[in-house]
């Protein structure tokens, strides 16, 4: 079941964790491989996850970016992750077709993300979503091996 959860919620920060530590194993360091995030930026935002008997499968969230007179414009898609026994149920696609509700619902105009060169399910993911490259942005500027992607809502 889709639900919202709060930027606290221990279950997250476990799944927050256990992403962090598989794209260090996938490209083979020790860095964090994304912008350095506090679950706390997603206020404004919101933080998705699918439970199924009381266990958190999936996560993911949306933290404002661009306001224009107090009203959210833009936001980016932040740690999207199913854990690994959970894969192959489309768990992944409910949480970007839930992430992509909330922001049309919300007035946002376009939603963004980062996602690695290696990964290609989450690659395959975002681009049948109607997701399209874009020039890396923010902290992904000069990171040859972060793929930038927009989706412009109002189209």
């Amino acid at each position: 079941m889709l639900l919202t959860l709060t930027p606290d919620d221990a279950r997250a920060h476990r799944l927050m964790a256990e992403q962090q530590r598989e794209l260090r194993q996938l490209y083979h360091d020790t860095d964090e491989r994304t912008e350095p995030f506090d679950p706390a930026s997603l206020a404004g935002g919101v933080l998705l996850g699918w439970e199924e008997d009381g266990e958190l499968l999936a996560i993911g969230g949306l933290k404002p970016l661009e306001v224009d007179d107090t009203q959210l414009r833009s936001a980016e898609i932040k740690r999207m992750y199913t854990q690994p026994g959970a894969r192959g149920r489309k768990l992944g696609r409910a949480m970007l077709d839930g992430l992509i509700i909330w922001a049309r619902e919300h007035g946002l105009e376009q939603v963004v993300l980062e996602t690695g060169d290696l990964q290609m399910a989450a690659i395959g993911l975002y681009e049948s979503a109607g997701f399209e490259r874009i020039p890396n942005f923010g902290y992904y500027v000069g990171v040859e091996n972060s793929w930038c992607y927009g989706l412009d809502l109002e189209a």
